[in-house]
């Protein structure tokens, strides 16, 4: 998929955990785990949001488009 997530880069960069981040977003862990691995198909704009505020970062910093397609 030519969508990268790098939500485990911004919560490395703020020091948080994914239980840590999970209870400030109100996401399941399974949930985030998925984001976090590039295994989801979508994402809402509202969680993203909540994400972001978490993280105190942009949705470019979590969200990358690449036009090579890692395998």
């Amino acid at each position: 998929m030519p969508i990268i997530v790098n939500l485990d880069v911004m919560m490395a960069k703020r020091k948080m955990s994914l239980n840590e981040l999970s209870e400030k977003v109100d996401i399941t862990l399974s949930n985030l785990s998925i984001l976090k691995t590039g295994k989801a198909k979508a994402i809402r704009f509202s969680t993203l949001e909540s994400i972001c505020k978490a993280l105190d970062c942009q949705p470019a910093d979590i969200l990358e488009f690449s036009k090579t397609e890692n395998t």
